[in-house]
């Protein structure tokens, strides 16, 4: 079972890793939008959102196997 976890907790973080890349500014999705510079509060819509809420999604699945890796080894 062990060997399972470990395994999810691999693919869950790639994917938070692209997740948080994609999101950063002048690199992947951050630039399609047009805007280089703006505030750090606006409004996210389409795409932008979908991928926001993607990365927080994965990052709670990611602690969450984190926190089951531990239970299970100790």
């Amino acid at each position: 079972m062990a060997f399972y976890v470990n395994l999810i907790q691999i693919v869950v973080s790639i994917a938070l890793i692209a997740a948080i890349v994609l999101q950063s500014k002048g690199a992947g999705l951050g630039g399609i939008s047009g805007s280089s510079e703006g505030g750090v509060f606006r409004a996210r819509r389409g795409v932008e959102k979908l991928l926001f809420n993607f990365t927080i999604v994965l990052s709670v699945l990611f602690f969450a196997t984190a926190i089951v890796n531990v239970v299970i080894s100790g």
